[in-house]
């Protein structure tokens, strides 16, 4: 049968790029790192702290939807917020897929210093997947696939195989091989190029039943941190590789096909452009952080209430359009637990005291919004 996947390359796993070929998007890579550390390095810690909280939050709502798995928004802040000692709304619904991904990921950058293993890479995998486990029509979790994977869709008796992982009897062998170039290559390969060809690798090893590109990506971020030298950093990459999805699994498919041969600076070339554009995402998380600070200093010396207080932060924290519809009475009134006639005086006073603006609708139904265009400026 004619070869379809790389991994049956005869020379597999020595991936071969052209550095040249890569000078220019890694020139605007590096370029983007850069200017996102210089607003790092000026911001206070507290606030690089509540930026990287929403970072993460994104991270973690992105590389599930890449899957086709939605989280609970509020959940996975909640987790954030709990991971990074940051105060957190106690009404938040918690989810142990929430907190075991989120866990994972900061896992990943926190104890960027250490080195992958076999078992850190199962430990994740566990968490992942916290209400399944191993056995009769069950997910093998923490383990190694026990079986062939193919990677395939359309209506039965007429499958699209997309991809097929490395067969099960060699798995080991070659999940070995990958980590000890991870641990090794680490200062003897450009941090980014290193970035992208361990995702590539992993995710075409298929190490686990489910969730091997979110492990993929996870790894991604651990690769990114080591050539930051800090977990902090405030990029990630899986909102940028969710906003072109479709983009990304052809970039991969590509880059996994046997005609293709070793050679992947195809795939680092995409992978290096989405850089600057994750730094973008996350600089706009930051310019969110330091309008809230510029928010709460404009009304400093305003005497509001509990409810009110609640209210603006919910609002800030969503950010420009994140609050659907703005607020109005009725949802003020859930959010306080008030009166309607409550929520229509404490939203009076807000719009009075400039904290809010009229964004649309009239009566009972008016909505209100932060002015966010004034803050962003």
């Amino acid at each position: 049968m004619k070869p379809q996947w790389i991994w049956q390359h005869p020379e597999w796993p020595r991936f071969k790029w052209d550095l040249g070929s890569l000078a220019e998007p890694l020139a605007r890579a590096t370029g983007a790192q850069g200017q996102l550390r210089m607003v790092g390095k000026v911001m206070d810690k507290s606030l690089t702290w509540e930026a990287l909280a929403e970072v993460l939050q994104n991270e973690g709502i992105s590389t599930s939807a890449i899957e086709g798995e939605q989280l609970n928004p509020a959940s996975v802040a909640a987790s954030v917020a709990r991971h990074l000692n940051l105060p957190w709304d106690q009404t938040s619904p918690l989810s142990r897929d929430a907190d075991g991904l989120v866990g994972v990921l900061c896992d990943a950058t926190e104890r960027h210093a250490e080195p992958l293993s076999a078992e850190r890479l199962c430990g994740w995998h566990k968490a992942l997947f916290p209400e399944s486990a191993s056995g009769m029509g069950r997910l093998a979790t923490g383990v190694l696939r026990p079986g062939e994977v193919v990677v395939q869709s359309g209506p039965m008796g007429r499958e699209m195989v997309h991809f097929e992982g490395v067969p099960r009897k060699r798995l080991e062998q070659d999940l070995n091989a990958f980590i000890a170039w991870f641990n090794e290559s680490r200062g003897s390969v450009n941090g980014l190029v290193r970035a992208g060809i361990a995702h590539l690798w992993l995710v075409t090893l298929h190490p686990f039943e489910d969730g091997n590109g979110r492990l993929a990506r996870a790894v991604t971020d651990l690769a990114l941190a080591q050539d930051e030298g800090r977990g902090d950093f405030l990029y990630r990459m899986s909102s940028r590789i969710n906003a072109v999805k479709g983009q990304y699994y052809s970039a991969l498919q590509e880059a996994q096909a046997f005609e293709g041969g070793l050679e992947v600076t195809p795939w680092l070339q995409w992978f290096l452009t989405q850089v600057p554009e994750a730094c973008e995402v996350s600089a706009g998380a930051v310019k969110r952080t330091l309008a809230k600070v510029a928010f709460w200093a404009q009304h400093r010396e305003l005497d509001m209430n509990e409810r009110q207080r609640k209210a603006l932060n919910r609002l800030l924290d969503a950010g420009p359009g994140g609050f659907e519809g703005g607020i109005n009475a009725r949802k003020y009134e859930s959010l306080a637990k008030t009166t309607k006639a409550t929520a229509t005086r404490d939203l009076a006073h807000l719009v009075q005291a400039g904290c809010l603006v009229h964004i649309g609708g009239g009566g009972r139904s008016t909505s209100y919004d932060i002015p966010w265009e004034q803050l962003l400026q």
